[in-house]
């Protein structure tokens, strides 16, 4: 056991050796494939900053329904059993929730910049209305019979507005969705770049050091006493490459963030964009350090395969 942690202890100084005794080609290699992290990381982190606007948002499609503003408060509620009889006669199941006019005008005036506002219209101009949940609308049937129940509930008695709701949260899940499987095939893509990186700059050190591998196996060296200073050669590359991406996705969202939290401001939101988890950074560096450890694995066997 001593002997191999000492083997890869040696291999691991001399792969540092060589680095430091050309450390040129060592940041221009660490930065092409940093710039070639740097995009499916950034992603990454944006779609990671964005799931929780997503689910704070209802997926379930929602029906608004606005009573006239005369309507006396006893028939408002009444009002609830023919919404469930005409959903029932529909076959959409429903959860009903009725929301009085004083709590809709308490919730508009705790909305930021709308206080003053709220404040000068003297007198409550909301109307009493209910919020309707619905379920069954994931095919085009479920939808078909939702928009009937909304068309039904327009026609009940002291009913003013009737307005389907969230239809286009939907659709933010679905770009999500196209999102996510365009990085992934963005980030496969760039993870070959990485690769043809550190395969090619391990092979010309092996053509380098061509000489001294030789003289190495004609003194009893085996392969993988030769190869183990190009893997962590290739792993040193990776990971330091996945620092560099990842410093440079935190300095963008540092700049980005001054024009994000503005805009978030004005919408009454506190909305930054936030690195990633230290659990997924982790993940990230290890992934890189693993591609540049392939890219040094086939290109030392593909050079000592050659030349045995």
């Amino acid at each position: 056991m001593k002997s191999w942690i000492r083997q890869h202890a040696l291999a691991l100084r001399d792969a540092a050796m060589r680095i430091v005794s050309m450390p040129g080609s060592f940041i221009f290699n660490v930065t092409v494939i940093a710039l070639a992290l740097m995009l499916p990381v950034a992603g990454l982190t944006l779609l990671e900053n964005l799931k929780p606007v997503s689910r704070e948002l209802a997926v379930e499609p929602e029906i608004s329904v606005f009573m006239q503003s005369d309507l006396p408060r006893e028939r408002a509620q009444a009002l609830a059993t023919d919404i469930r009889r005409v959903a029932q006669t529909n076959g959409v199941v429903i959860k009903l929730d009725f929301i009085a006019r004083e709590n809709a005008l308490a919730a508009m005036k705790e909305r930021a910049g709308l206080s003053d506002i709220v404040t000068t219209l003297g007198n409550n101009p909301l109307p009493d209305a209910y919020v309707i949940k619905l379920a069954n609308a994931e095919d085009a049937a479920g939808a078909r019979r939702i928009e009937k129940l909304a068309d039904a509930i327009t026609r009940l008695p002291g009913v003013e507005t009737v307005q389907l709701d969230s239809a286009w949260v939907k659709r933010l899940a679905a770009v999500l969705q196209l999102a996510s499987n365009v990085l992934l095939l963005l980030a496969a893509t760039l993870c070959g770049v990485v690769v043809a990186v550190v395969f090619n700059t391990i092979r010309l050190q092996v053509v380098t050091q061509s000489e001294e591998i030789d003289v190495a196996r004609l003194l009893g060296a085996t392969d993988a006493f030769v190869s183990r200073p190009f893997y962590y050669t290739g792993a040193l590359l990776g990971f330091g490459a996945g620092i560099v991406a990842l410093l440079g996705v935190l300095l963008a969202l540092s700049l980005l963030n001054v024009s994000v939290s503005e805009l978030a401001q004005l919408y009454g939101s506190a909305f930054t964009l936030t690195p990633l988890e230290p659990a997924a950074i982790a993940l990230l560096l290890a992934a890189s350090t693993g591609l540049g450890l392939l890219g040094a694995a086939l290109s030392v066997r593909r050079a000592l395969t050659r030349s045995a």
